[in-house]
C-alpha cells in the first residue's frame, strides 16, 4: 500500500510555520487534554492538534474499519495493536482531509470547532500505557568513551559489545512526558576515597540523549521474529531522556547492571513520529566489524538520518546548545535491537517502548550525556550566562530536539523539555 501522506507536493490548508516540526507530511500521533477535560487521540499539523476521536465520530474515517471507540481512548495501544495496514490507511486518509484542495472539512465550520485545537488549549498526556521498558546500550562512541572513562582505555568496549546489541530492562512507571519535572534522586554513593558509602542526594545528576522505537504486538512467548522483519512491527519513535545519577551508578551497578541510578525518571517527548514518515530520511549505519551472527545481519538502509541537540537553561537564563548529534552514528539498528530482543523467545507486546541507547557522535562536541561532555568533570561545559556545569544543577531544564531534513521537508518530533528540582521532601 502506498504511503500517499508522504507526497512532499502536498500542502495544508492548515497554517504550518516556517521549518515546523510537524507539516502535513509528519501526522505523528499522541494524546492530549482539552480545556474540557477531555482526553482524546490526536495528531498535529502546524501548531493545529487535531481531535481524532472527533473525526472518526464525525465518520471522517468512513471505509476504514475501526473499532467504535479507536481514538476515544486515554492511549493510543489498541490503535497500535491494529498493525502497519491501518496505521497507514489512517494516516494516508489525516492527510487528504487536511490537503487544501479538500473542502469538505475546511468549509464545515462546526466541525471544525470540534475537531481543530491550538496547541497552546490542551496539555500532552503520555502517549501508550507502556508495558515494558528496555534501555538499549548502541553507541559504539559512547560505550567507548565511558569504557575508557571507568576501565581500561586500551580495551574501552567489553568483548560481547560489538556482537549483540546489549541492554537492560528499566522502569515504566516513572517513563513522563516532555514538561513534567523530575526531582533529584536520593541514594547511595561512596565518596572518593573512602570505603563506606553515604545515603544522600546524587552529586552527577546527568542526562542521556537517546531515542525511543514504539512496539505494536510482536510475537507469542517462545516466539523470535527474523530481523528483515522487525520493522514491521516498529510503529514510531520519539525522543528520549534517560536521567542518569552517575555517583549512585558507579557505586551499585556492580554487578547487576543499572537500577537505582536510572530508574527516577526517564522523559519522553509527547507525538509519536511514525515510521512511515520517517522513510524519506533512511540511510546507512556504520560498518559493523565483524560480520554479526546471521541472526542479526542485515542488508540496506536501516538507519535514519535525524539530527539532534541538547539545550541546558538555566532557572534565569537563556538556553546554550551543548550538544548536536545525529540518529545515524547508532552502531545496532533499531530492527537488530528488536531480533535481538525476542531471539530467546521474550514476548514483546503494543506500547512496549525501547531506548536506544545514548547517541554520541565522533566529535566531543557530538556526545550525548554531561559525563562525556565534560569527560568526568573534569572539563566543564560553559553556558552563555558565564556560569559552568559538571552535570546538571537544580533548577536547570534539559531541553531536547530532533529532526529530519531533506531538500524537500522537514519532519520533527519536537522537543522533550524537563526541570530538575531539588530532592523530594515529604510534607
Amino acid at each position: 500500500m502506498p504511503i500517499t501522506a508522504n507526497d512532499t507536493n502536498r500542502k495544508s490548508w492548515l497554517e504550518v510555520p516556517f521549518n515546523s516540526d510537524f507539516p502535513i507530511q509528519n501526522i505523528p500521533f499522541g494524546v492530549f487534554l482539552t480545556k474540557e477535560n477531555i482526553v482524546t487521540v490526536g495528531t498535529r499539523i502546524g501548531d493545529f492538534a487535531i481531535d481524532l476521536g472527533a473525526l472518526q465520530q464525525l465518520n471522517y474515517f468512513e471505509g476504514i474499519e475501526l473499532t467504535d471507540d479507536m481514538f476515544m481512548q486515554d492511549t493510543l495501544n489498541d490503535f497500535i495493536s491494529d498493525g502497519q495496514k491501518t496505521w497507514r490507511l489512517v494516516r494516508n486518509r489525516i492527510a487528504e482531509i487536511f490537503d487544501e484542495k479538500n473542502l469538505k472539512l475546511q468549509d464545515n465550520t462546526k466541525d471544525r470547532d470540534i475537531i481543530i485545537f491550538e496547541m497552546e488549549d490542551i496539555e500532552m498526556q503520555l502517549p501508550v500505557l507502556i508495558g515494558d521498558y528496555t534501555d538499549f546500550y548502541s553507541s559504539k562512541e559512547h560505550a567507548t568513551n565511558v569504557g575508557k572513562m571507568f576501565r581500561d582505555p586500551e580495551n574501552a568496549l567489553l568483548p560481547n559489545w560489538l556482537h549483540i546489541p546489549v541492554g537492560y530492562h528499566g522502569r515504566s512507571s516513572t517513563i513522563i512526558p516532555s514538561g513534567i519535572p523530575v526531582h533529584r534522586p536520593m541514594g547511595q554513593t561512596l565518596p572518593n576515597g573512602e570505603t563506606t558509602p553515604v545515603f544522600g542526594p546524587s552529586r552527577s545528576v546527568d542526562f542521556e540523549l537517546e531515542t525511543a522505537f514504539i512496539t505494536t504486538d510482536v510475537n507469542i512467548m517462545g516466539e523470535n521474529i527474523a530481523v528483515s522483519e522487525a520493522e514491521d512491527y516498529i510503529f514510531g519513535m520519539v525522543l528520549l531522556n534517560d536521567w542518569s545519577a552517575r555517583d549512585i551508578q558507579k557505586w551499585e551497578y556492580v554487578p547487576l547492571g543499572p537500577f537505582l541510578a536510572k530508574n527516577f525518571a526517564t522523559s519522553i517527548s509527547p507525538w509519536i513520529v511514525t515510521m512511515d514518515a520517517l522513510d524519506p530520511f533512511r540511510t546507512r549505519g556504520p560498518k559493523q566489524e565483524p560480520t554479526p551472527l546471521p541472526y542479526l545481519q542485515q542488508k540496506g538502509k536501516h538507519s535514519f538520518d535525524i539530527n539532534l541537540e541538547v539545550a541546558i537553561q538555566p532557572e534565569k537564563s537563556e538556553a546554550t546548545v551543548i550538544s548536536r548529534s545525529n540518529f545515524k552514528y547508532m552502531y545496532w539498528t533499531m530492527s537488530q535491537q528488536l531480533a535481538h530482543h525476542t531471539s530467546n523467545g521474550c514476548r514483546v507486546n503494543s506500547g512496549d517502548m525501547m531506548g536506544s541507547g545514548t547517541i554520541s557522535g565522533p566529535t566531543p562536541d557530538s556526545y550525548g550525556s554531561m559525563l562525556e561532555l565534560s569527560w568526568g568533570g573534569k572539563n566543564p561545559i560553559k553556558l552563555k550566562d558565564g556560569t559552568e556545569r559538571k552535570f546538571i544543577n537544580d533548577n536547570d531544564t534539559v531541553i531536547m530536539k530532533g529532526y529530519c531534513l531533506n531538500g524537500q521537508v522537514r519532519i520533527g518530533f519536537g522537543e522533550v523539555s524537563s526541570k530538575l528540582l531539588p530532592p523530594f521532601v515529604r510534607k
